[in-house]
């Protein structure tokens, strides 16, 4: 069924919300003094991820493609997959989407960013950085991360099981976002997602937390460009191998 634009922009909104909800809602879980999972394990920032894509593409899958990421749908219009007339709707969707997704964080972590102190771990809950302070390691972890996710997720979703067993597929691409997490999540968080990254960290910039620190925008082009980049080169491998 083709639905009308309005409805798939919504979807894409509503989809990234839940993705944003959903991971840095575990990451402030994890980061923030106080909370009932502080200092738990990264495997609940994995798992987190995980469903947050998970659940959007069984929710919407049928209706937008649940993107729900800008490099997604860049690369796939790039490689003639999907309509460049519709790209800058989907990506201001899917960018609105995130800043709901973070307020909803902010809001239910409230107290909790009041009492950390820890400038480094506020600014994890919204945005990304690399651990080794190498804007070239940032980069090249997320341009791997990104193009792993671009690869996988696409012969998942279009493989002939995949056509077959949509919501299957879309199990197996949370899964892969989950072990993305866990392999490439030491660096870099990973963000893989241009939206995920620059509306949380917009947010940070405005919101009144105390402790915050800076929001580190000379580097803030790395997990826009990066993952754009990936997020392409691995669609292109799909369709190379398709």
């Amino acid at each position: 069924m083709d639905y009308p634009l309005a409805i798939r922009l919504a979807a894409e909104c509503v989809g990234t919300a839940i993705l944003i909800l959903f991971g840095n809602g575990a990451v402030a879980g994890v980061s923030l003094k106080g909370s009932k999972t502080f200092h738990s394990e990264w495997t609940v920032i994995a798992a987190a991820y995980g469903f947050g894509v998970m659940v959007p593409g069984l929710m919407f899958g049928s209706i937008s493609g649940a993107h729900i990421n800008p490099a997604m749908t860049i690369g796939q219009a790039v490689m003639g997959l999907f309509p460049w007339s519709e790209v800058l709707p989907y990506i201001l969707a899917q960018c609105v989407g995130a800043v709901i997704g973070q307020l909803l964080v902010y809001a239910a972590y409230k107290p909790y960013y009041d009492r950390s102190e820890d400038a480094e771990a506020i600014f994890g809950t919204f945005a990304t950085f690399d651990a080794a302070d190498s804007r070239l390691n940032y980069f090249v972890n997320e341009f791997i991360g990104t193009m792993a996710l671009g690869v996988c997720a696409m012969t998942c979703l279009n493989s002939d099981w995949g056509t077959a067993n949509r919501a299957v597929a879309i199990m197996v691409v949370g899964m892969v976002i989950w072990g993305l997490i866990y392999a490439l999540g030491g660096p870099t968080g990973p963000c893989l997602n241009p939206a995920r990254d620059l509306m949380p960290r917009i947010l940070h910039m405005l919101l009144p937390i105390e402790h915050k620190g800076p929001s580190r925008w000379n580097e803030a082009w790395i997990p826009i460009v990066a993952p754009i980049l990936g997020g392409t080169t691995g669609i292109a491998l799909f369709t190379f191998f398709s």
